[in-house]
């Protein structure tokens, strides 16, 4: 009997993005804020339904899909993005489109493809979900067509992704080829029952797909298209991007790795450690020659993406609980990531809405003109950093602790190194804010009150992780323990 019960949040989500879509069709005038504040709505609604499902029995609908806590933790954080970046949006897009309920509509479509990246437990669904986020991504980032970098960006991320989608679909047919399944529980069942020793097919196509996915969370060398498209996209866009298909990308790993091609771990572990080790020094050492912070920022997130993907080369290293510790090491590390993030593109927004620049040199002053802002993007720097009593300390923390194994060592340490290397460019921007003269206009001004209580929000949500991070491991333990217990969700007792 197939129980549509489990798609019930989703139900919401997409059902409100199609109410407001509608609300603007039969109603024009109204007004674009007010779209913005029933997204928030739709995302707390979708936030409630979610909760009625933390620490049920999973379940699984055709094979196809699990409702587990796994797939509870991503549906929470999706409609939790979504609020914030929708509060973010309101008085940003009021005078720049024309129509704005399909900017809504797309974040709430965008985030049901999230959720369902994370819950796929069989290939073509899995990419199915993942071409769901990608085109409303694609569509988000050129949403402003009179601009004409908006536009330029939107292209070449279009371009771009449809080349790693075909990387990834060639994968599916390689592991299909040999396994003849596509669902992940009969790949590992027919992985682990081979007599002879791994199919140059098989590593293939785990290369080709991690290739694939590697794209969508700009993981280097597939990292080329982030900056122009973080630069170009509207500020609340690039809140978006940054967050949503990150945490989206790294669900669908985790879910896959550990579920379907754990067994042949042993062939796929050193391109992941090579993969992170180039991401996270290529990411911060280029980071230091930008001028622009939403490219610096797309820098600092691709070596976030490398100090993530160690705790993917963790998963395969043995018993369940190593890979339970190394997955909710990633988890928590995500949650203070999209805290942090969240934080400073809403302060970023603030100071955009009244400057209009987006270079680092457009904050020069600001802990004079705007102390508020300027405290805030001081706090969410230092997060990233991952100093003491902010997010990014404790979260980085449990990760590196997780994904410390024997043969991770090396590119842990790495991590660590290239940690104190993005200081450096953290301290940049905060130079120029308490250390320099404002540009032009001295005199104080006033935060927007929306955007002043979501920056207050999410400060208070970055030092309690950093100061207490009890909770959030908690739930991230909780949340990893699915992937490596057996049952509905993976179909199959766990391969050693």
């Amino acid at each position: 009997m197939r129980d549509y019960t489990i798609f019930i949040p989703e139900y919401i989500a997409a059902g409100s993005a199609v109410a407001i879509i509608g609300l603007e069709l039969f109603m024009p005038k109204f007004r674009k804020d007010g779209l913005a504040y029933l997204t928030a709505l739709a995302a707390v609604a979708w936030f409630v339904a979610g909760l009625f499902f933390i620490g049920k029995d999973p379940k699984s609908f055709q094979g196809l899909i699990a409702s587990d806590d796994f797939t509870t933790y991503f549906r929470l954080l999706a409609a939790g993005i979504v609020f914030v970046v929708a509060l973010m949006s309101a008085h940003y897009m009021r005078d720049r489109t024309k129509t704005a309920s399909e900017y809504y509509g797309l974040m709430l479509v965008g985030g049901c493809g999230m959720v369902y990246m994370a819950a796929a437990t069989e290939l073509i669904t899995a990419y199915i979900s993942l071409e769901l986020l990608s085109f409303t991504l694609y569509i988000l980032v050129g949403y402003l067509k009179r601009d004409n970098l908006s536009s330029e960006a939107s292209l070449k991320y279009i371009l771009l992704g449809a080349f790693s989608s075909a990387m990834f679909l060639y994968g599916m047919s390689l592991i299909y080829g040999v396994t003849g399944s596509t669902t992940y529980a009969g790949i590992a069942e027919a992985l682990s029952g081979r007599e002879s020793g791994t199919d140059p097919a098989v590593i293939v196509g785990f290369m080709l797909i991690l290739a694939g996915v590697g794209f969508k969370v700009s993981a280097a060398p597939f990292h080329m298209w982030a900056p122009d498209a973080y630069e170009g996209a509207p500020m609340p866009v690039t809140a978006f991007l940054s967050t949503l298909s990150k945490a989206a990308g790294f669900a669908l790993i985790l879910r896959l790795f550990s579920a379907a091609i754990v067994v042949d771990a042993a062939e796929w572990r050193w391109a992941v450690m090579v993969l992170a080790a180039l991401t996270m020094t290529m990411g911060n050492l280029i980071a230091i020659q930008q001028k622009n912070l939403k490219r610096l920022i797309a820098y600092s997130s691709i070596g976030q993406v490398g100090y993530m993907l160690i705790t993917i080369a963790a998963i395969g290293y043995g018993d369940p609980q190593g890979g339970i510790n190394a997955t909710s090491g990633l988890l928590i590390h995500i949650i203070g990531y999209v805290a942090s993030t969240l934080l400073f593109f809403t302060a970023l927004t603030a100071a955009y809405n009244k400057t209009g620049r987006d270079d680092i040199d457009g904050l020069k002053g600001l802990a004079e003109t705007q102390p508020f802002l300027a405290l805030v993007i001081t706090c969410s720097l230092f997060s990233f950093a991952g100093l003491p009593f902010f997010a990014g300390f404790a979260t980085k923390l449990f990760m590196f602790q997780g994904a410390t194994t024997s043969e991770t060592m090396w590119v842990v340490g790495l991590a660590v190194l290239n940690s104190f290397i993005s200081l450096y460019y953290y301290l940049m921007i905060i130079r120029q804010m308490y250390l320099y003269e404002p540009v032009g206009e001295t005199a104080r001004w006033k935060v927007n009150p929306v955007l002043g209580g979501l920056a207050v929000a999410l400060v208070l949500a970055v030092l309690f992780i950093g100061m207490y991070p009890g909770p959030a491991f908690t739930v991230s333990e909780e949340a990893a323990k699915p992937l490596f217990e057996p049952g509905v969700a993976t179909g199959m007792a766990r391969v050693p």
